[in-house]
């Protein structure tokens, strides 16, 4: 990974820019380790957010610049009294209930997004990522001033167990393990955060879609699949989840997409299929998995304009 660096106005480390997010390693079960912590999972879209002075850039885990996405949470970050900082966290839309729901982006304009900050990296020329994750933790909580769009990523219960029917109860996507005496690992999927998921959600490529049905127009399903081994597998179609705008701007998109030959190893024989370059990805909720990993009553619930279709991995994610 390339990191530039630019000088700070105090401090004697230069603030890095374009850093790539530690990611946590999926886990069956939930578990308990002393010495651990337990955060709520949030479903929205990773973000590192740079401060530098009244300069603020937020960006995703794939480096793309989303400031001008989120003005108000760049512009609350601004506002910080630490003249440099570099936080990561999730930009999340919570329904009524108070549950980040990745669905909500851009469905309902009366529900701002906001940034949910769960850790500190870096503040007032000082590199923190060397440090054990308890000491990043209040460093944050010295420097976010939670209002407004900026909260403080919630704790859940000291026991993994606890925690996670906790989550379970409330309806949460999940929750996140953390080794309390881990280092920050720039870029890395690392086995010292770990996710365990309530909701049954996970990221799939678009590899093409079925003819229209009935009333609807563009297209009647998606074709989704995830890559293992460079090949990508397929997973089924997804016929629901989709609003009268969504359906036209995935028509829009596919049409630009649009290839001659299918790209999955392993797709059935389809008549009415067109095959799309796979290139986008969509979060795809659903209830369960064959043993085969297709999908039972799965529903389409947004693309992931955050991540690239190389990161879905079938083996990572999506074998049963």
């Amino acid at each position: 990974m390339s990191v530039t660096r630019a000088r700070t106005r105090r401090g004697s480390a230069s603030l890095p820019r374009d850093v790539k997010p530690m990611l946590a390693t999926l886990v069956d079960a939930p578990f308990h380790t002393p010495g651990w912590l337990y955060e709520e999972k949030y479903d929205g879209i990773r973000i590192i957010a740079e401060k530098d002075g009244s300069r603020v850039r937020l960006i995703t885990r794939n480096l793309i610049d989303r400031t001008s996405d989120f003005a108000d949470i760049a512009a609350a970050i601004a506002r910080l009294p630490a003249p440099t900082l570099l936080l990561d966290g999730e930009v999340v839309v919570f329904d009524a209930e108070g549950i980040s729901r990745f669905q909500l982006f851009g469905a309902d304009t009366r529900r701002r997004p906001v940034y949910v900050v769960f850790d500190c990296l870096f503040a007032r020329g000082r590199d923190l990522r060397a440090l054990p994750l308890a000491e990043r933790r209040r460093a944050l909580e010295t420097e976010l001033r939670p209002s407004g769009p900026l909260r403080l990523a919630r704790r859940l219960a000291g026991d993994g167990f606890k925690a996670f029917e906790a989550a379970r109860e409330r309806g949460l996507e999940g929750i996140v393990a953390k080794d309390a005496a881990s280092t920050y690992e720039t870029g890395k999927r690392s086995p010292a955060w770990r996710k365990v998921k309530v909701r049954a959600e996970e990221e799939f490529v678009i590899g093409g879609y079925t003819a229209p049905e009935g009333a609807r127009t563009h297209f009647g399903a998606i074709l989704i699949g995830a890559f293992d081994g460079g090949r990508l597998r397929y997973a089924g179609k997804v016929g629901t989840g989709f609003t009268t705008k969504t359906l036209a701007q995935l028509g829009e998109r596919f049409d630009r997409l649009q290839r001659a030959t299918s790209p999955f190893a392993d797709a059935p024989r389809m008549r009415d299929a067109t095959w799309v370059e796979p290139t986008l990805v969509a979060q795809i909720g659903f209830m369960e998995k064959t043993g085969d990993g297709r999908l039972r009553h799965p529903v389409f619930l947004g693309l992931r304009e955050d991540k690239s279709p190389s990161e879905v991995l079938w083996t990572a994610a999506h074998a049963q």
